[in-house]
């Protein structure tokens, strides 16, 4: 049989020894990990840049030329000469109403005017007549001032008939209900068989030019205010003739950029805003009379504009918004004052300084204080990455709501962040 020995105590005391100095060493290991683990989170360096300001504005498209196509004679109207909703041009014939009434009076007006003729004729050769014999004394001077104050009456008489048969002609004409301009027209807004009035003026239809469109736009003369003061203290700066985009309902951009005609030259003394006009070409008829869309105006250019990227802003149920900073290593939330968007960014007017540091995208896996190791940001990887954004970015609210601003109206936030 083999020799079994137990173990003497000082061989049991050693072995607990080590085993106690091995747990320690294996409890410690995940605390001092865990205490040097920085979380990784992609951030920018903020940094001036002059940017372009932009304020967005409702507006309604309006015609430059809305022809009312409207009865100018009393009569049954006997055809309708276009197709609804269909290009016309100036002078195309659009309804015919009964000529027969004014084709019988422009009758009578030329035989009036013949009648007259044939008097003024009889009149003219009694007065040369008489204006012989006056020489002669064979006739008295008051027969001979009544043969000459005739023949005048009997070239008025002319004058009139000509009259009465132009007026004739153009009531006649009246009949054909011709398209003032080139356009496109509506419905019919009468049939065959209508009864139509001169003196009610009553409408027939209506065309409207839709090359070009008016876009009518309102604006609050507190925004105007507020840009005037940031105009003169240097905030913003001018940059050439303003120009105009619209927004279309869908939220697209038009592709035909327009100019601003005049900028508030009257208040509206029941809402107190001014009404601006800008105009834009409308070859592919977009743009239709009535629309409402949205006027992103420039107002000028910020040299020392700080932009973050809109998902980097965090917002609370509060309207407040705040960024998260590294600074020496540790995230820290910063509150901001929030201006208008510029191309997915948007504009720290109040609390953030050239040179912080902002974190972009991690926010899920960080607190504030918690240490962070910074990685570049990179435009690219929000492209790829909408829906997590979106996802970030739910429960934020309009940074311009907080504010009490219109959305993209930086002429009213920045100088209300410096009051």
């Amino acid at each position: 049989m083999p020799n079994l020995r137990l173990p003497s105590g000082r061989q049991v005391r050693f072995v607990l020894i080590c085993s106690l100095f091995v747990l320690a060493a294996c409890g410690e290991k995940p605390q001092q990990a865990m205490g040097e683990m920085k979380v990784p989170v992609s951030v920018i360096t903020v940094e001036p840049a002059a940017t372009e300001i932009y304020v967005e504005l409702p507006g309604r498209v309006e015609a430059i030329k809305d022809a009312q196509i409207r009865a100018r004679v009393n009569g049954i109207v006997n055809e309708i000469n276009f197709e609804q909703g269909g290009d016309v041009k100036e002078g195309q014939l659009l309804f015919t109403i009964d000529p027969a009434p004014y084709v019988a009076a422009r009758d009578q007006a030329a035989a009036q005017l013949k009648n007259a003729e044939a008097d003024v004729r009889t009149a003219r050769l009694l007065a040369q007549r008489y204006s012989k014999l006056i020489k002669a004394n064979a006739v008295s001077r008051q027969e001979y001032d009544n043969a000459v104050a005739q023949a005048g009456q009997a070239d008025a008489a002319v004058a009139a008939a000509k009259a009465n048969l132009k007026a004739a002609d153009i009531n006649l004409g009246y009949t054909k209900v011709v398209s003032p301009i080139d356009g496109r027209i509506g419905k019919s807004l009468v049939t065959e068989g209508a009864l139509v009035s001169a003196s009610a003026a009553t409408q027939m239809a209506t065309v409207q030019q839709l090359d070009r469109v008016y876009v009518d736009i309102t604006r609050s003369t507190t925004q105007l205010a507020q840009l005037r003061r940031a105009m003169d203290e240097g905030i913003l700066k001018q940059a050439g003739d303003p120009a105009a985009q619209v927004l279309l309902e869908d939220g697209s951009a038009y592709k035909h950029q327009g100019k601003l005609l005049f900028s508030g030259v009257s208040v509206d003394p029941t809402t107190g805003q001014v009404n601006l006009r800008a105009e834009f070409d409308n070859p592919e008829q977009i743009l239709l009379p009535g629309m409402y869309v949205r006027v992103r105006l420039q107002q000028g250019v910020d040299e020392k504009a700080l932009l973050v990227p809109e998902q980097a802003i965090q917002r609370t149920s509060d309207g407040l918004s705040s960024l998260m900073v590294v600074k020496e290593g540790k995230v820290q939330p910063v509150a901001v004052s929030v201006g208008s968007q510029v191309k997915g960014k948007s504009i720290i007017y109040k609390g953030l300084n050239p040179g912080d540091v902002v974190v972009v995208e991690g926010f899920q896996k960080i607190r504030p204080g918690a240490a962070v190791q910074p990685i570049p940001w990179k435009e690219s990887q929000a492209a790829g990455q909408g829906g997590a954004a979106q996802g970030a970015d739910a429960g934020k609210t309009d940074p311009a709501a907080q504010q009490g601003q219109p959305q993209g109206d930086a002429s009213g936030s920045k100088p209300a962040s410096q009051g």
